[in-house]
């Protein structure tokens, strides 16, 4: 007896189950200029490395005429590939099927592949495209959300976590995503909302679109919900890709290394003049960093949100390295509510996942006013250096003009455990600026001189010439060395490479009360 029956019916379900929701919904996703879930993964992953998992899965649920429409798969694609030859596990959602929204077995599907990453530890990657809570299971919907939030809070520093937003995302839908490290979103075709706009003009009256309220560009810049906004799916994908060459697998595991052909000993001397001779003109920091690192490539991250703080990804002698740097051409360099809560979460990511943390400093201070102090800076500047403090990775700071006041200890100072502190000679670390300082210092005097402007310019140059100098920190050891720019790339790769075998601590304990 044959069992060639068998083995049509197992070839027929595969093909029912790669329909998803038929050829009329698969037209009607690209009409809206998206791609499948299956597409997707092709993309994403190394090609033929995709192995799938609960292809046959279908929904328990009978109410509603639900029995009648089950389709294999239930709506989200899962299993397991590999990128950049790495294992990964990954889930994409399908809306061709019931709008992608998630049931009790469209979660536990979702459930046992990040089981799967953590015992395993290998990243996860999820391709969110959902209508949200399937309505017709009800609070057992609900639950099947819940059970993915949990597994995202366990797995945080165990694995890597990337989300993708490449369509709809709300209500309790966005609490996973949110949960994650990164998220990246598709201009045009992806929303996030807790609430939709329909809601919102029911309840509160407002009148405001979808785009404006939860698409890439809101969530990219206003927000900072979103790390990256892509122009299109394949762009979105082709940045996880990336962005995924500079993380380890697990927070057991160093971050891959690279070979470069860039000298670690390159000098350059465009470095010299970066740094303008007027203390308050500004310059792209920008031009410091991607000079400094491996081929001069950095990969940006939350290039669009409080661009005032950079952060992203480089390598150094074919390391990874985090990069955390004010930027003085955007409000001066001054950390800000936003600016701090960007750095903050980036530092925890690196020292999360063994990456070595460089800082590029020139601060002003904490920008002053109302807003600020009334939208809390206080707590919100208190995440960064309690990120910073925390953080026990290599941790590499060089100051290239002002370290003032608070904000000097905020940025990875020697005093919050920086394990290698250099300065320019144009760097100026002090409580104030001298401008500011001599108004205090001098005010009474000032008042009584007889050319008032004269005599605080003077007391001003006096001030920087003794104190706003990084000479002052070096005799006190707060600072290693102060060295030439040129010389930036080779003191902080051979600093790197001494700090390779650094192992730090914090005292034992259930975790930290960081003020959120």
């Amino acid at each position: 007896m044959s069992h060639q029956p068998r083995f049509d019916d197992l070839h027929r379900r595969h093909v029912e189950a790669e329909l998803a929701g038929g050829e009329e919904r698969v037209r009607r996703q690209h009409k809206a200029g998206k791609k499948t879930a299956r597409e997707r993964l092709e993309i994403l992953l190394d090609a033929g490395s995709f192995l799938e998992i609960d292809k046959l899965v279908v929904h328990q649920s009978h109410d509603f005429d639900m029995a009648a429409q089950r389709t294999p798969g239930d709506g989200v694609v899962t299993g397991s590939g590999r990128l950049h030859g790495r294992p990964v596990f990954v889930f994409a959602q399908d809306f061709t099927v019931f709008g992608g929204s998630l049931s009790e077995a469209h979660a536990r599907k979702i459930c046992k592949i990040m089981d799967l990453a953590v015992k395993t530890g290998a990243p996860i990657i999820g391709l969110n495209d959902s209508g949200g809570a399937r309505i017709q299971e009800g609070v057992v919907s609900l639950a099947g959300y819940a059970d993915v939030f949990l597994r995202n809070t366990l797995a945080s520093g165990v694995v890597p976590q990337i989300s993708a937003i490449m369509g709809p995302c709300a209500g309790g839908a966005v609490y996973s995503p949110a949960l994650t490290d990164f998220i990246l979103m598709v201009k045009n075709t992806s929303y996030m909302f807790v609430t939709g706009p329909d809601v919102i003009r029911a309840v509160t009256h407002e009148e405001v679109s979808a785009e404006d309220l939860g698409g890439a560009h809101t969530h990219s810049t206003t927000s900072g919900v979103a790390h990256f906004a892509a122009d299109s799916e394949e762009e979105c994908l082709a940045l996880i890709r990336e962005l995924m060459s500079f993380l380890p697998q697990n927070n057991l595991e160093e971050p891959p290394q690279r070979p470069t052909r860039d000298p670690v000993d390159r000098r350059d001397e465009s470095l010299q003049t970066v740094v303008p001779d007027q203390p308050n003109r500004p310059y792209d920091m920008l031009d410091i960093v991607r000079t400094v690192l491996d081929e001069r490539y950095f990969f940006e991250v939350h290039a669009g949100f409080a661009p005032n703080l950079i952060v992203g990804f480089g390598r150094l002698g074919g390391r990874p390295v985090g990069i955390v740097a004010n930027q003085p051409a955007h409000l001066a360099g001054c950390l800000d509510i936003n600016g701090s809560l960007k750095g903050a979460r980036f530092v925890r990511f690196c020292d999360c996942f063994n990456i070595p943390l460089v800082t590029f400093e020139d601060v002003p201070g904490f920008l002053p006013g109302t807003t600020q102090e009334f939208g809390g800076i206080i707590k919100h500047g208190a995440k960064l250096l309690y990120a910073f403090c925390e953080a026990t990775v290599p941790k590499l700071t060089v100051i290239t003009r002002k370290a003032y006041g608070g904000a000097y200890c905020v940025m990875s100072s020697k005093h919050i455990r920086g394990d290698a502190n250099f300065a320019y000679p144009t760097a100026e670390i002090a409580v104030m600026g001298p401008e500011g300082a001599v108004n205090i210092l001098y005010r009474r005097e000032a008042e009584q001189a007889a050319d008032s402007t004269s005599f605080k310019a003077e007391k001003a140059r006096e001030y920087r010439e003794m104190l706003a100098t990084p000479y002052v920190a070096a005799e006190h050891g707060y600072i290693d060395e102060v060295i030439e720019p040129r010389d930036t790339r080779a003191r902080l790769c051979e600093v790197l490479e001494l700090l390779r075998t650094k192992r730090d601590s914090n005292p034992p304990k259930k975790h930290g009360n960081l003020p959120l």
